[in-house]
C-alpha cells in the first residue's frame, strides 16, 4: 500500500493536460493501485492521475466504497452522453469547497482497463458525474471553471490566503 501526495489548488500542476498511456504494463497498474489507495485514505470517491502529479490519462472510481466495486479508466474518452444532473460536487484537490455543477446524467465511454484491454462502459447519476469531473482533472480542468468569474476570484483569494498561512504555520 503506498499513498500519493495531492496537489492542492491553486497548484499550477493541476491545469497540466494528461498524456495517453501508450502500454498498460506493471509500472501503469501500480500507478493505479497507489491511486485506489490514496483515493481510499483521502475519503474520495474518485481520483486523476494529474491530482497526485502524474501527468497520464488515468482516474479511479468508487462512488460505492467498496474495494470490489475499483474502477479504473485509462485514456478515457465520453462518446456519447445525454440528460442533465446536478449536485453539490467536492474535490480532493479543493478541500472544503463544494458547488452544484452541470453535468450529463447518462455518459458512455470508451476505455482501457487495466489488462490492457479496450472497453465501454455506461453511466448514470452519481457514477457519471464521478467520471466526468475526473476526465476534466485530465484536461486540466477543474469543477470551479464552471462557476462564475466572480465565484472562481472568490476561491482563488481564499485558497491563496490559506497557502499564506499554512506556509507561516510550516516554518
Amino acid at each position: 500500500m503506498s499513498f500519493l501526495k495531492i496537489l492542492y489548488y491553486p497548484d499550477s500542476r493541476l491545469r497540466l493536460i494528461a498524456e495517453p498511456v501508450n502500454e498498460v504494463n506493471k509500472k501503469i497498474q501500480t500507478i493505479a493501485q497507489n491511486m485506489i489507495d490514496t483515493m481510499y485514505k483521502e475519503e474520495g470517491i474518485g481520483l486523476a492521475a494529474t491530482q497526485v502529479n502524474i501527468q497520464l490519462q488515468i482516474i479511479v472510481v468508487n462512488v460505492i466504497k467498496e474495494k470490489k466495486n475499483n474502477l479504473v479508466l485509462i485514456n478515457p474518452k465520453i462518446i456519447e452522453q445525454s440528460g442533465s444532473i446536478s449536485i453539490e460536487e467536492g474535490c480532493l484537490s479543493i478541500p472544503e469547497y463544494h458547488a452544484s455543477i452541470p453535468r450529463s446524467n447518462y455518459i458512455k465511454v470508451q476505455a482501457i482497463n487495466l489488462y490492457g484491454e479496450k472497453i465501454e462502459i455506461e453511466a448514470k447519476s452519481i457514477v457519471s458525474i464521478c467520471i466526468q469531473h475526473e476526465i476534466d482533472h485530465l484536461k486540466g480542468r477543474l469543477f470551479i471553471d464552471y462557476l462564475s468569474k466572480f465565484k472562481q476570484e472568490r476561491i482563488q483569494k481564499k485558497f491563496k490566503k490559506l497557502k499564506k498561512r499554512n506556509k507561516k504555520i510550516l516554518n
